[in-house]
């Protein structure tokens, strides 16, 4: 810009000098004044030649650079006519198409991975370089129980407070692995790195196997129990009719009072056997709920005066913290008492005696909690709740928390049990 406002400067200089010699040689008709005249018209045409072949060429590729500086990647240079500089401007209008192309490309290309991520069933949380949370989609958000992206931007992992949450902070860079929580929810997890710009961004790769498990789970230990059970009641069917059989002939004969109470003892602990596998049967057998609407405040306290004589000879308080305003819920009123009662049967248990059970109702968010001062759970006993035939009791089945999982699944409930840092183990059941 300099060299052409110099060049415009001395052109109007030229053409000054110019006319003030024409007129001063239109006074005096010597012949050195027409000679300066056609050496100054030949300068004019000369800086016009020059600025054809040098300046605008210049003023051209400088206005190439500006276009690229400002990304403008649509324009294009026009020829100068000079060859030399159309071979550059051929040249910068090539690159610029392929820089606009190129822009293009990405844009489309960052447009469908957007899109992909966010309708992916896969959660995506990625990191930025100090370990904060820059993006999560839909579905990381379901994942960890956030409701807007809005409320984990810019925290770090171990700042949520979902158990989700706690788990993918504690994992190594670099690793795979399923994680099963307290709430039944299974989730394979993996925690990756892309460079970008020479950095390595970390990020969150986390799928639901939650349905694919249970399915197989339930595929599995359904044909075991069938089996089982037809294999068992067969037995016992053939061992108490050949035993009744036998004690009505010892009836006949003289001292056989021991033999025939040995007898009775056998009978019935072939029938104990079959009630036992005809509770794993059961489990398998669970009907589709027949919903109604309920007032949810109505039922708690039905199973409270249910359960109030187990907890009395524990010596455990059975308290209740209902809501104001009773929710009204869709629920079948037969399997959700007997979740209810399993539950605080469980706590009952867990405390042993001398504690205290608290049920609580809310509206917002609309849950039922049973919680218990009772022994805990630990973080590795946690992760193998209602897990089939899992059991902390010592002559327990493992069945109670697989048909509380059947039912609260098929009432479409989420739920969860953990002992929280205070101490409290609570069971947490959300409409």
């Amino acid at each position: 810009m300099k060299l052409k406002s110099f060049f415009y400067i001395l052109a109007f200089l030229l053409m000054a000098v110019w006319v003030i010699l024409l007129f001063i040689a239109t006074q005096e008709n010597g012949w050195k004044f027409y000679l300066i005249e056609g050496i100054i018209t030949f300068s004019l045409f000369y800086l016009l030649y020059f600025y054809n072949k040098v300046i605008k060429p210049l003023n051209s590729i400088a206005g190439g650079m500006d276009l690229l500086q400002a990304q403008d990647f649509s324009s294009r240079l026009a020829p100068v006519g000079q060859r030399e500089a159309d071979r550059i401007v051929s040249i910068f209008n090539r690159m610029m198409n392929q820089l606009k192309e190129e822009r293009l490309r990405l844009r489309e290309q960052n447009h469908f991975l957007d899109l992909l991520i966010s309708v992916s069933p896969m959660g995506v949380i990625i990191l930025t370089l100090d370990e904060r949370i820059s993006m999560a989609n839909k579905a990381a958000l379901e994942f960890l129980d956030e409701g807007a992206e809005e409320n984990i931007l810019d925290k770090t992992m171990d700042k949520l407070t979902g158990s989700l949450a706690e788990e993918l902070a504690r994992m190594p860079k670099d690793t795979t692995a399923t994680i099963r929580l307290s709430d039944s929810r299974i989730y394979r997890c993996s925690r990756l790195s892309f460079i970008d710009r020479g950095f390595a961004h970390p990020f969150y790769l986390i799928e639901s196997l939650t349905s694919e498990v249970m399915k197989a789970e339930k595929k599995a230990y359904e044909k075991v129990i069938r089996m089982i059970a037809h294999e068992v009641n067969n037995s016992v069917a053939g061992i108490t009719s050949t035993l009744d059989t036998v004690d009505d002939a010892l009836q006949t004969m003289d001292d056989t009072e021991d033999l025939r109470e040995v007898m009775k003892v056998c009978i019935e602990r072939s029938y104990s056997m079959s009630r036992f596998i005809t509770n794993f049967a059961d489990v398998v057998k669970i009907p589709e709920p027949q919903q109604e609407e309920v007032e949810l405040n109505e039922r708690v306290v039905a199973c409270k005066r249910f359960m109030e004589n187990i907890c009395q000879n524990r010596d455990i308080t059975l308290e209740m913290d209902l809501c104001n305003e009773s929710p009204v819920v869709m629920m079948d009123t037969s399997l959700f008492e007997q979740v209810l009662i399993n539950i605080i049967k469980n706590s009952a248990e867990s405390i042993g005696s001398g504690g205290q059970i608290t049920i609580r109702t809310s509206t917002t968010p609309l849950m039922l909690e049973i919680a218990d001062n009772g022994k805990g759970i630990s973080k590795e006993v946690e992760a193998k709740l209602f897990s089939p035939f899992f059991s902390t009791k010592p002559n327990g089945q493992g069945i109670g928390l697989i048909f509380i999982r059947e039912v609260l699944m098929k009432h479409g409930c989420t739920f969860s049990l953990r002992t929280y840092p205070d101490g409290i183990t609570r069971f947490r059941i959300c409409f």
